[in-house]
């Protein structure tokens, strides 16, 4: 049997100015996600979990928590972006321009802004990209800028390495 390494993530030495990235996994935003999330945070805009409340809004049914939607499209980034993340160093010109609810389903890309050194620190570079989220009928419904800390190649944690055979099922 020939192992085939599976996909680590991008390291500094990846990334290139104007690269796009489209991030392969989209996710449906169910009533429970949202509620949770909403009261999870702590969040208490009846906006987001008080159908009757949101009704008589302009949108007429709960919007999605943003910061839902921030954390969701960031998260669907990492596995083409921060992977191999020392630290997030903040996400700028975030914008919402169009709402997100329940039961859309939200896909993301991201284009490459800037790659440098650190000055700093040796072992990572700083690379910013813009990250575009959007849903089924392909309105846009965020983007920001995020600037990472991102591992040079050979210096991030090591991974874990699994025995050489693992046992099989019923021993």
């Amino acid at each position: 049997m020939t192992e085939v390494a599976g996909w680590t993530g991008r390291y500094f030495e990846d990334f290139k100015v104007g690269d796009i990235y489209r991030h392969p996994l989209g996710r449906t935003i169910t009533a429970t996600d949202n509620s949770w999330f909403t009261l999870l945070t702590q969040n208490t805009a009846p906006l987001h979990f008080d159908r009757y409340y949101a009704s008589q809004t302009e949108f007429g049914r709960p919007l999605v928590n943003s910061t839902l939607t921030l954390a969701l499209v960031t998260g669907q980034s990492v596995t083409d972006v921060s992977q191999n993340v020392m630290a997030n160093l903040g996400w700028d010109r975030v914008k919402l321009p169009n709402p997100v609810f329940e039961e859309d389903t939200i896909y993301s890309e991201s284009e490459v802004l800037s790659v440098r050194a650190s000055a700093s620190r040796p072992t990572v570079g700083v690379v910013t990209v813009h990250t575009t989220g959007f849903k089924q009928d392909g309105s846009i419904v965020i983007e920001f800028d995020r600037s990472m800390l991102i591992y040079r190649r050979g210096n991030g944690p090591q991974k874990p390495k699994l025995p050489e055979s693992l046992p099989q099922v019923g021993e």
